[in-house]
C-alpha cells in the first residue's frame, strides 16, 4: 500500500515547512469563555476541562468544538544507532510491530478500535524490504545511518521525510477531521529523541536519555555516552545550532516525517494531540523551525521518560494526563481523547442557567 503516483521525491528542504499558521479565533474563545460561565454548574468547576474545551473552540473557529473524528498516523523508522547497543530490543522488532499493527494486535491498535479512530500506519524509514500489507510505504532509505559515526541522515532523506508527514496529513484530513492523533514506533529512536533535545536545550543528555524500551541503569549510562559523544563530532551544542541540522545528523525519518505532519496540520488548522517523549521532541523541533504552529498543539500525557517533563517544560505545555506511561505508539494521546471528547461534549450539551431556569451566581 503506497501513496498516490506523483507525490513522493523532493530533493530539497521546501519553504512550506515555514510558512505562517492561523492564529487561533480570539472571538470564538471569547464567546466559548462566555457559554462556560453561563452553563449550570459554578465558574472554573470543571477545571482544565473547560480550557481544553474554550482552546478546541479557537482553533476550530466555532462556539461549539468537537473532538468526534481523530485519525491516528503512526510513523515508523529504524535506527542506524542501535548497532552501539543503544536498545534493550533488536531493530528486527520494529518491522515486526508494523505487522503487528496491521493485524490489529498492538495497544495503540486496540484504542483505534475501541475509539472509532481511523489509524493510518506509515513507514517512513524502517528497514523492511517490501511493503507490509496495511502499511503506507514512503521512505527515502531504510533506516537512518548509525550517527556514532556519520550523519543519520542526507538534506535529501530529510527533506522526503518531512514531506512524507505532510502528505500523511493531507490524506488523512481530507474528509474532514476535529483533530490529528501522532504516534511513533520505533527501536532506538528514544536515543535519537534525547539527542535532538540534549541539543536544543543545551542540556546534559543524562538528563535526557532514559530506559526507552527498558534498559538497565548500565544501559542508560551507555546510551548517554553515545549521545555525548554525537553531539561533540557534529559540534550540535555551540550557539545558533539550526534545527535541521540537528534533525539530520541524529535524528530519525519517523522523527522527521513527525515535524512535517506537526507543522502541516497547524498550517491546515487542525489541531495534532502530542503523544509522549518521542513526539514532544518533534514538536520541539516543529516550533524550533515554524514557531506559529505552537497554539495549535495540545499535549496529552506526560511520560515515565525523564526527558520528557524537560521538554514539556520547554514547550510551556500543560499535559492532560500523567499516567507513568511510555509505550509510545501515539496510545497516550488516544487515551487523552476521551477526556477531550467529554470536555466538548459538557461544553455543548450542558444546560444552561436561563435553559434549566436555574438561578444563577448572586451579582
Amino acid at each position: 500500500m503506497s501513496w498516490p503516483a506523483g507525490t513522493k521525491g523532493i530533493n530539497v528542504i521546501e519553504d512550506w515547512i515555514t510558512d505562517a499558521c492561523q492564529l487561533p479565533s480570539r472571538s470564538h474563545a471569547a464567546a466559548a469563555e462566555a457559554r462556560q460561565t453561563s452553563l449550570t454548574k459554578p465558574p472554573g468547576s470543571l477545571g482544565a476541562l473547560e480550557r481544553l474545551a474554550i482552546q478546541l473552540a479557537a482553533l476550530q473557529k466555532t462556539e461549539l468544538p468537537s473532538a468526534t473524528t481523530a485519525p491516528i498516523l503512526l510513523f515508523a523508522g529504524d535506527h542506524g544507532v542501535t548497532a552501539q547497543g543503544i536498545s534493550a530490543f533488536p531493530a528486527a522488532v520494529t518491522v515486526q510491530m508494523l505487522h503487528n499493527f496491521a493485524n490489529g494486535g498492538a495497544a495503540i491498535s486496540v484504542l483505534a478500535r475501541e475509539l472509532g479512530c481511523p489509524l493510518h500506519v506509515i513507514d517512513a524509514g524502517t528497514l523492511a524490504a517490501n511493503e507490509v500489507p496495511g502499511v503506507v510505504t514512503d521512505k527515502p532509505r531504510r533506516g537512518t545511518r548509525d550517527f556514532s559515526s556519520e550523519p543519520a541522515m542526507t538534506q535529501e532523506e530529510m527533506a522526503f521525510a518531512l514531506s512524507a508527514g505532510r502528505r500523511a496529513t493531507t490524506l488523512a484530513i481530507k474528509n474532514g477531521s476535529d483533530l490529528i492523533i501522532l504516534g511513533e514506533m520505533g527501536i532506538g529512536n528514544t536515543t535519537s529523541a534525547a539527542a535532538i533535545a540534549a541539543a536544543l536545550l543545551d542540556r546534559q543528555s543524562s538528563d535526557l536519555a532514559g530506559a526507552g524500551a527498558g534498559l538497565d541503569k548500565s544501559g542508560v549510562a551507555h546510551k548517554s555516552k553515545v549521545i555525548i559523544a554525537a553531539l561533540d563530532k557534529y559540534q550540535l551544542t555551540r550557539s545558533g545550532t539550526e534545527p535541521l541540522d540537528v534533525l539530520r545528523c541524529v535524528g530519525g525519518l519517523e522523527i522527521a516525517a513527525l515535524v512535517g505532519a506537526i507543522i502541516a496540520s497547524s498550517q491546515a488548522r487542525i489541531p495534532v494531540l502530542i503523544d509522549g517523549f518521542i513526539v514532544s521532541v518533534a514538536a520541539l523541533v516543529a516550533v524550533r523551525i515554524n514557531s506559529s504552529c505552537r497554539p495549535w498543539l495540545l499535549f496529552s500525557h506526560r511520560s515515565a521518560e525523564p526527558g520528557h517533563r524537560i521538554v514539556l517544560d520547554k514547550l510551556d505545555a500543560d499535559p492532560i494526563l500523567d499516567l507513568g506511561l511510555r509505550l509510545g505508539e501515539g496510545s497516550g494521546a488516544t487515551l487523552a481523547l476521551p477526556i477531550l471528547r467529554l470536555a466538548c461534549a459538557l461544553h455543548s450539551q450542558m444546560a444552561t442557567f436561563d435553559q434549566a431556569r436555574v438561578d444563577g451566581r448572586e451579582p
